[in-house]
């Protein structure tokens, strides 16, 4: 005999409904997120934002460690063809990064500056690899507390020797040269591998100082001296000329203007935003939330609250 009550069944059928309601109704939205999504993502590239209404301007940003450098590249020979982009603000914050990516950049800026001015405003931070990229451009702008320089090369060659033996674990190297296993992380390099890392990081930072006397027009004497890794604040640096104002994005956008004849306010004009980069932002930034936020909506379905509130907050 079923002696369980009436309103007990009829609570249970209810929760069921709802959860498979809900299941349902996740699945049909998922389904057409999902053809959205691939709709979205063979259409064009998404236009960045367009400020303004005069003759444009077009701005680059580099953001963050400059690790790739074919983003920036594509957005500097887009904006350098474009007649009708008058002139281009690199907007730099950045610690630095690669070697060869800050170089290519760099040259690309200064490639640009050839056929129209460029000007560089450093943000928060415009240090190592970032300085090496703003020095490409025709006039460089920093904030006066922003933290530039660091003209120098640096590399870490960890060893985890001890650890590994502690933990049984044995590296076979074979190698065909004797110097080919530079860099290794079970033992501390030879002198002679030493001698030829320090080479190579020796070569570097004078190519380092080379571009910076050549795009701050300075003698290499008068480099040297800074290049020795040390930072500075925007206003050190207009002292040592290694900028040529303190202002702001703003002040950057008048300097262009101004090296560009632009009369009135200008437009500014932004580059394509990739589709699959904006899918990587949204779903690191935003999915984890995402989740937690079907979930409690989930819990809240399946088990309401109760009708009465408490004072204040949860």
């Amino acid at each position: 005999m079923d002696n369980a009550q009436p309103g007990a069944r009829s609570g249970s059928r209810s929760t069921l409904l709802i959860v498979l309601a809900t299941i349902g109704g996740l699945a049909v939205f998922s389904a057409a997120a999902f053809f959205l999504l691939i709709f979205w993502m063979v259409r064009p590239n998404v236009m960045g934002p367009v400020i303004g209404s005069g003759d444009e301007i077009g701005v680059v940003d580099i953001k963050g460690v400059i690790s790739e450098s074919e983003p920036t590249l594509k957005a500097l020979r887009k904006f350098g063809q474009d007649p009708h982009i008058k002139s281009i603000i690199v907007r730099i914050d950045s610690p630095g990064g690669a070697v060869g990516a800050s170089q290519e950049i760099f040259e690309e800026i200064r490639r640009c500056d050839q056929k129209k001015p460029v000007v560089a405003s450093l943000g928060t931070v415009a240090a190592s690899g970032g300085y090496y990229a703003a020095v490409g451009a025709r006039e460089i702008i920093a904030d006066p507390g922003t933290l530039t320089g660091s003209i120098g090369v640096i590399m870490k060659l960890p060893n985890i020797g001890a650890l590994m033996e502690k933990l049984g674990i044995k590296l076979n190297v074979l190698q065909s040269g004797a110097l080919k296993d530079l860099g290794p992380i079970n033992r501390d390099p030879s002198p002679e591998e030493v001698k030829v890392i320090s080479g190579v990081m020796d070569d570097i930072h004078k190519q380092f100082i080379a571009a910076v006397a050549a795009g701050r027009k300075l003698p290499v004497g008068q480099v040297e001296p800074l290049a020795d890794g040390r930072i500075f604040s925007g206003r050190q640096a207009l002292d040592h000329k290694l900028v040529d104002k303190l202002g702001n994005f703003s002040v950057a956008i008048d300097e262009a203007a101004r090296l560009a004849g632009i009369k009135g306010e200008p437009r500014l004009v932004y580059p394509e935003k990739d589709r699959m980069s904006i899918l990587r932002a949204i779903f690191e930034e935003g999915g984890a939330q995402g989740i937690l936020n079907i979930a409690e909506r989930l819990l809240v379905s399946v088990n309401p609250r109760p009708s009465y509130s408490l004072p204040y907050g949860w």
